[in-house]
């Protein structure tokens, strides 16, 4: 009966607008849902009842149409709109928004699925996740920080914990050598002596005795030097067991040498003495003569028994022992005496300058670098000065690093551009040795010039390098490289976050929680670096807000109403319709 067809022609339009209500429903609820997207309700005929199908036209007759008569309406489906909503700006580096058509990829207990809902927060591992406990996955870092694409991996955020620390491979100088500085005559010259007006000498019947016209040897032992304040007695100075300390020999402005100390044995020579206090003091006899004629380093005058300490050229060089700098301990560390008199016969001189500064290690412990600039020579064709560096970091006795010399020529220029290459021996600090960085006396910010001036000035504009710093902040850039901050103010790669995109990302399916799984239409996954390929850019500090129009979404509504309410009207016809037919029964 037609009647009975409009009922449940009129029952299909109820449902389907029913239904729409639901997505719309579902639309306007969801408004605030962070980077939601809409849903819109597409309808589509049912079968028709076909009457007739028509004829074709002929010669009498101009053909018909089908005569079909519908069956009410069906859902055809629902179309999700992946369109990227606004950005909310929160500030927050764990807050992440993704402009583009990309998903941030998480894993829940083995599972892969896909996300644009980037409020990630730290577990207790700091291992970022989602609201729900969704891991973040992403590439990790080598060693030289540098991102492992590939395998994914949790991505892990350890503020407070990770730690770093950078060896210096680059110090860069600055300043002015005056070049009308005076030139150096000599080196200073300390002589230790037994007293006053006399050397040491040999005890009688000493195992190594002095040859004739000597009264000690370099080869004679220490311990058979006699006691100065008791000659003749045969009682020695120095005792197997004791220790011999260089401390507070003062250098040049007034800078201190580190205290170094010479265990003494039966077989300790004279002449390891000397090469103790060539180490201690910081000769460096590779420069040749002071003008002067001595060569910087220790010598023994046989003759009178006096050990001489020739220091290098240069104001900054110039060494002032005292006698108390030079102790004798017992093998408990308790001073016994100061063994020697101490006669400075001459002192440094010549135009000079010293800077120190400090470099790191591989573990980030601060080594001090002394360098010190000497004017050596001055001619037609410019100036030559000498520098020295030293560095009490240097493990072992030496403190001297290396010297060399530099050429300005005669408008004051540097003509030796080639960086100074400095080993600084770490053995034992459990850092990486040598520490090897590279000195500048020209770059492209800074130099070091030789011209005229009032004095010379040096110093160290810029090394890099760094203490050990702890991680204390963090930031993902737009191609979702994660950059963190350290305390020590170096910044470094800590990892990265790829983006998955997909041939149809309408396909995929709705899970809940904000994800969502690979459906049978969407393809495969394909991870790429943010900012590739079309996968969108990282917006790290914000969120990606709902796409829901509410403008849009009521006027729906409205339709939706109206349809459902026009669909009721057909089934109140009919149903009156029917009751006049059973009128005409009665």
């Amino acid at each position: 009966m037609g009647l009975t067809t409009s009922l449940f022609t009129g029952l299909s339009g109820l449902n389907a607008n029913g239904r729409n209500v639901e997505v719309i429903g579902n639309n306007i609820s969801n408004v605030n849902t962070t980077a939601y997207k809409s849903s819109r309700m597409m309808f589509e005929t049912q079968f028709s009842h076909s009457i007739g199908i028509g004829s074709e036209p002929s010669a009498r007759s101009g053909g018909t149409n089908p005569t079909q008569i519908g069956l009410g309406v069906r859902i055809g489906g629902t179309q999700r709109d992946m369109s990227s909503g606004g950005l909310n700006v929160t500030g927050d580096q764990r807050d992440m928004a993704i402009d583009g058509k990309g998903f941030f990829i998480v894993d829940r207990g083995g599972q892969t699925l896909f996300t644009r809902a980037g409020a990630f927060r730290p577990n207790e591992n700091n291992v970022l996740t989602t609201v729900g406990g969704e891991v973040l996955m992403g590439y990790g870092v080598d060693g030289e920080n540098n991102v492992l694409e590939g395998a994914l991996r949790p991505v892990e955020i350890p503020l407070g914990t990770l730690t770093i620390a950078e060896a210096t491979r680059n110090v860069r100088m600055s300043g002015n050598l005056d070049a009308d500085g005076a030139m150096p005559t000599q080196g200073s010259l300390n002589r230790l002596m037994g007293a006053v007006d006399a050397g040491l000498r040999l005890i009688a019947g000493a195992t190594n005795p002095a040859n004739a016209g000597n009264l000690l040897e370099v080869a004679s032992l220490l311990t058979e030097i006699e006691d100065p304040a008791l000659p003749g007695s045969g009682v020695p100075l120095f005792a197997d067991g004791q220790v011999f300390e260089t401390r507070a020999v003062q250098k040049g402005d007034g800078r201190l040498l580190p205290t170094k100390q010479l265990a003494i044995n039966p077989a300790t020579t004279v002449e390891d003495l000397m090469a103790f206090l060539n180490a201690a003091m910081g000769l460096q006899g590779a420069t040749g003569a002071n003008p002067d004629g001595r060569t910087p380093g220790v010598t023994l005058d046989g003759a009178g028994g006096v050990i001489e300490i020739v220091g290098n050229a240069g104001g900054v060089n110039d060494l002032t022992i005292e006698a108390t700098d030079l102790r004798l301990l017992s093998p408990t560390g308790e001073l016994v005496r100061s063994p020697f008199m101490v006669e400075k016969a001459a002192s440094a001189d010549g135009e000079s300058v010293r800077t120190s500064f400090v470099v790191y290690d591989s573990l980030g412990s601060p080594v001090t670098v002394d360098v010190s600039m000497v004017l050596e020579g001055r001619g037609m064709a410019g100036t030559t000065w000498r520098y020295y560096v030293e560095s009490p970091g240097n493990q072992g006795l030496e403190d001297a690093v290396g010297t060399g010399t530099v050429r300005f020529d005669t408008n004051g220029q540097l003509l030796d551009q080639a960086p100074i290459a400095v080993n600084i021996d770490r053995a034992g600090t459990g850092a990486a040795t040598p520490l090897n960085f590279n000195l500048f006396f020209q770059s492209e910010r800074d130099n070091v010039t030789s011209l005229a001036d009032a004095r010379s000035q040096l110093g160290a504009t810029f090394r890099d390098g760094a203490p050990i710093g702890t991680l204390s902040d963090f930031g993902v850039g737009p191609d979702g490289v994660i950059t963190g901050a350290f305390t020590n103010g170096l910044t470094r790669t800590i990892g990265a976050i790829p983006l998955a995109t997909f041939t149809n990302d309408a396909g995929l399916v709705e899970v809940g929680g904000n994800l969502y799984d690979v459906g049978p239409n969407a393809g495969n996954p394909v991870v790429v670096n943010a900012a590739a390929l079309g996968s969108g850019r990282v917006i790290g500090g914000a969120l990606e807000l709902s796409n829901v129009d509410l403008g849009q979404e009521f006027i729906n509504l409205i339709l939706a109403s109206t349809g459902y309410s026009a669909s009721s009207r057909v089934i109140q016809t009919s149903d009156d319709l029917l009751q006049q037919l059973l009128v005409l029964g009665r």
